[in-house]
C-alpha cells in the first residue's frame, strides 16, 4: 500500500496512466454507452460522429486543458482554486461555488441511476432476464422497497472507495475497472458483429445522412461532447490538482478525450447492430433519446430475444456482461464526481478523509432519498414543480438544472476566468511545466486563441438556448 501523504502534503496520482484512466472513468458513463449511439442514429449517423469529434477537438479540449491547469497550479478543489487566484472576497468565488455544487447535485441523481444498474445486473446474473424484459417491471421496481436495499449496498461500496484515497481508492479502481470495461465492450461488440443482420446496424450507424443535420443536431452534438467529457463539473479541476508537475497537462487531456470518444464510438458499434440483429424492422426514429428508457426498458427485451440464437443462458450471460459494463462506467463516474466535494471538505474545512466521507453522505442522504421516491412513491416529490409546459418530479428538476443546463455556464466561467483573471501568460507557464515542447506549439497558440474568443461565446449560447428550451418551452431552432 502506498505511504500516506504527510500532513499538509496533497495526494497525487502515482502515474500518468492512473490519471488518464481515472479522468476517463469520470468521463465514460451511461451517456457514452447508450445515449451517444442513439443520438448518433437519430441525427445522421457518421455525419453526427464527425461533428461530435470536431467539437471534442476544437472546443472541449481547450476547456479540458484550462480546467486541469487551474487545478494543478492551485493544488485545490474548484472553490479553492478560484479563491487562490482571485481572493476570498472576489465575485469569482461564485464560479467556484457553482463548480462545487454542480457535481454534488449531479452525484445525487447519478446515485439513483447507479442503484438501478446494480439491481439489473444482479437480476440478470440470477436468471431473471425474463422479468427484466417485462415492460411493467421497471416502473414496479423503482417504486418498491428493494431499491433501498440496493441503495445501502451501493452507498457503502462508494464510501469505502472514497475513504481509501486518491491512490488506493480512485486510481486503483480506475486501473481495474477501466481496462475491464474496454475488454468487455470490445468483446461484446465483436460478438454482436458476428450475428446475422448486424451489418445493417453498422451501415445505419456509419453511413452519413447529411440531410438530418440542422442547428438542433449541431447543438445536440456539442452538448453531448461537453457533457461526455465531464466539463463544467469541477472534476477536471480537482483531478488536475492531483497531477504531478512532471506530467504533461495537454498530453493527458488529449488521451482522456481519445479514450472517451473511442468508448462512445465502440458503444455505437455494440448497441445499434444488436438492435438490428434482434429487431430488424426497428424504427430508429421511435428510439427514445433517454438513456434511462433505453437501458431499462428497451434493451432487456433485445437481450431476451437473443435466446432464439444463443439460448436463455447465453442471453442472460450477455445481459449480465452488458449491465456490468454500464455499472462499471457508472460507478467510476460517481466516485469521480463525489471526489470534488470530498476535496472541498478536506481543503476548506480541513476534515480528514473519513470525516469528509461521513459529511458528504449526510449532506447527500436526504436529497438522494427525495430523488428515489420521485417516481410515484411520494406524490409531493413526483409532482414537485411545473415548467417547460409540464409537471416535473424532484429528480427531473435536479437533472434538468445541474446536468442539462448549468454545465455550459460553468465552462463559460472557467474560460473567462482563466483568460482574463488568471491571464493567458500564467496558463501558458503552467502548461509548459512537464512539457517543454508545448512552448511555441500549435496547441499552445490554438488553446489561447480558442479560450479567449469563440469557445466561451459558444458555451454561453448553448446555456441560453438550453434554458429557453428546457424551462420556457421556447425552441430557437
Amino acid at each position: 500500500m502506498a505511504a500516506t501523504p504527510a500532513s499538509g502534503e496533497r495526494e497525487q496520482f502515482r502515474s500518468r496512466l492512473g490519471f488518464i484512466l481515472a479522468a476517463a472513468g469520470s468521463a465514460v458513463g451511461i451517456g457514452n454507452l447508450v445515449g451517444f449511439p442513439v443520438n448518433a442514429a437519430k441525427s445522421g449517423g457518421a455525419a453526427f460522429l464527425v461533428i461530435y469529434a470536431a467539437f471534442v477537438v476544437f472546443i472541449c479540449l481547450p476547456v479540458m486543458i484550462a480546467e486541469m491547469s487551474l487545478g494543478r497550479n492551485t493544488q485545490r478543489n474548484p472553490l479553492g482554486a478560484y479563491k487562490a487566484i482571485a481572493g476570498d472576497k472576489s465575485i469569482w468565488r461564485l464560479g467556484g461555488w457553482l463548480a462545487l455544487i454542480t457535481p454534488f447535485m449531479i452525484a445525487v441523481f447519478y446515485q439513483v441511476l447507479t442503484v438501478w444498474l446494480l439491481a439489473y445486473f444482479i437480476g440478470a446474473v440470477t436468471g431473471n432476464l425474463e422479468s427484466l424484459a417485462d415492460p411493467a417491471y421497471f416502473s414496479t421496481f423503482i417504486n418498491s422497497s428493494d431499491v433501498f436495499i440496493y441503495l445501502v449496498i451501493l452507498t457503502f461500496l462508494i464510501g469505502f472507495i472514497l475513504n481509501s484515497g486518491v491512490q488506493d481508492g480512485i486510481e486503483r479502481l480506475a486501473k481495474v475497472l477501466m481496462p475491464s470495461l474496454f475488454v468487455m465492450l470490445i468483446s461484446l461488440t465483436v460478438f454482436v458483429l458476428t450475428l446475422p443482420n448486424a451489418m445493417s446496424g453498422v451501415e445505419f450507424y456509419l453511413v452519413p445522412e447529411f440531410s438530418k443535420l440542422d442547428m438542433g443536431v449541431i447543438n445536440l452534438a456539442l452538448s453531448q461532447a461537453f457533457f461526455s467529457l465531464s466539463l463544467g463539473m469541477g472534476i477536471l479541476i480537482t483531478y488536475g490538482s492531483y497531477v504531478k508537475k512532471a506530467q504533461s497537462i495537454s498530453g493527458g487531456a488529449k488521451m482522456v478525450a481519445l479514450v472517451d470518444t473511442s468508448v462512445a464510438f465502440f458503444a455505437g458499434l455494440l448497441i445499434l447492430p444488436a438492435i438490428f440483429v434482434f429487431n430488424p424492422e426497428v424504427d430508429t426514429d421511435s428510439l427514445s433519446s433517454s438513456s434511462v428508457s433505453l437501458v431499462f426498458t428497451f434493451l432487456p427485451k433485445i437481450f431476451l430475444s437473443m435466446q432464439a440464437l444463443i439460448g436463455f443462458f447465453g442471453a442472460s450471460l450477455f445481459a449480465s456482461a452488458f449491465f456490468l459494463l454500464v455499472f462499471f462506467a457508472a460507478i467510476t463516474s460517481q466516485v469521480s464526481i463525489l471526489q470534488v466535494p470530498m476535496s472541498a471538505f478536506q481543503d476548506e474545512l480541513k476534515l480528514s478523509r473519513f470525516k469528509s466521507v461521513l459529511t458528504l453522505g449526510a449532506c447527500a442522504a436526504l436529497l438522494v432519498l427525495a430523488c428515489i421516491v420521485s417516481f410515484g412513491m411520494v406524490p409531493f416529490f413526483s409532482d414537485f414543480l411545473s415548467y417547460g409546459g409540464g409537471s416535473r418530479s424532484f429528480f427531473d428538476l435536479v437533472y434538468d438544472v445541474f446536468y442539462e443546463t448549468i454545465l455550459p455556464l460553468n465552462g463559460f466561467i472557467v474560460c473567462i476566468f482563466v483568460v482574463y483573471r488568471w491571464k493567458r501568460r500564467k496558463l501558458n507557464e503552467e502548461l509548459v511545466v512537464g512539457d517543454d515542447s508545448f512552448e511555441g506549439s500549435f496547441t499552445q497558440k490554438y488553446v489561447a486563441f480558442a479560450l479567449s474568443t469563440f469557445v466561451p461565446a459558444i458555451l454561453l449560447f448553448v446555456f441560453v438556448t438550453t434554458v429557453l428550451t428546457k424551462f420556457f418551452g421556447i425552441s430557437p431552432f
